[in-house]
């Protein structure tokens, strides 16, 4: 059993509180490899902005829980270096699928997990979730929920339709659960497609594909059952059209791919919203600049090559969010 604690790591508690009071989101990114953990930590030192590093059960496999304990302990340790004092970083596991996913997580140093019961029916999600929320507070460990579910395809999470929140269920759930947050459904998808071309308007001044309006009656109707709680939004990244542009130039086939207007998560990241999960986004960010690089560069085989590029790339746009849609640049607590 490793504790978090002994990482540096914290949970998501007081930053939420803070989120909630202070009407910003904290950035939730998801990460794979060194670069993009590199490039979150130095996008959030940058901008005195706390953040939650996010791991699939996916990039899990892939990175392996091993290699991942140590990542977010040398995490830690590198904001140290860029001069953060006192780092406020969450390690989170995105979409647990099982108790035994979220034990085995929160076993190897996980401060935060996620258990997704939303495919499940009402009472068989609260039982799951309750399960996972009395082993994770034996050890200060905070969960999110999830109520609603989201359309859209990100590595083992697939839907192709949405289901909103219920506003009438979410007192029930977080009462009898004990959740210390709660994921919603208000049109928000997964994947780089979210929307196809037909779901879409044309604004007439950009010429660009706007999605149908984000359900904020729903987020609304959440607000009022559930004052002051804690909610979050997946399935939030924005599809940067000059980053599928960029791949779709050097021999990319991005087609129709639709975002979230940064706007409308703005607007949502002032309400009782303090965390919205990014990334499509940096996947996008960092393809683009791979493959501009190569194609500029064909003689290049070193990693480092085009890794790079791929990093500074990725650390503008997480940079981006946090100052200009999440607001949570300068909102480090005061340690």
């Amino acid at each position: 059993m490793i504790s978090y604690k002994e990482l540096g790591l914290v949970n998501t508690r007081e930053m939420f509180a803070k989120a909630i009071e202070g009407g910003y989101a904290i950035p939730a990114f998801n990460f794979n490899n060194m670069e993009q953990l590199q490039a979150i930590i130095q996008a959030a030192a940058e901008t005195k902005s706390p953040v939650i590093l996010q791991v699939s059960k996916g990039a899990r496999q892939y990175a392996n829980q091993t290699l991942l304990r140590y990542m977010a302990e040398g995490a830690v340790e590198f904001a140290k270096e860029l001069g953060w004092e006192n780092p406020q970083i969450v390690l989170h596991l995105d979409h647990g699928d099982s108790f035994e996913t979220c034990k085995s997580c929160i076993d190897m140093g996980f401060s935060s997990v996620m258990i997704d019961g939303s495919h499940l029916d009402y009472e068989d999600n609260v039982a799951l979730t309750k399960k996972v929320v009395e082993y994770a507070h034996q050890f200060d460990v905070t969960v999110e929920g999830e109520l609603g579910v989201l359309a859209g395809v990100e590595d083992e999470v697939s839907s192709d339709h949405h289901t909103y929140t219920k506003p009438e269920e979410v007192v029930d759930f977080v009462t009898r659960t004990g959740c210390d947050s709660l994921a919603i459904s208000i049109g928000t998808s997964h994947g780089a497609y979210k929307f196809t071309p037909e779901q879409c308007t044309v604004d007439p001044e950009t010429g660009l594909l706007v999605p149908p309006m984000l359900a904020f009656d729903v987020l609304e109707g959440v607000e009022r059952e559930l004052p002051g709680f804690p909610i979050v939004l997946h399935g939030s990244s924005s599809v940067p059209q000059e980053e599928v542009e960029t791949i779709n130039k050097y021999g990319g086939a991005l087609k129709a791919a639709i975002g979230i207007p940064e706007p409308w998560l703005r607007k949502a990241a002032e309400s009782a919203v303090c965390k919205i999960n990014i990334d499509s986004d940096s996947r996008l960010a960092m393809t683009a600049a791979i493959r501009q690089t190569l194609a500029e560069n064909p003689g290049y085989f070193d990693p480092r090559q085009y890794l790079k590029p791929a990093r500074d790339n990725m650390k503008k746009m997480y940079i981006h969010k946090i100052v200009n849609v999440l607001g949570s640049d300068g909102k480090l607590a005061k340690c």
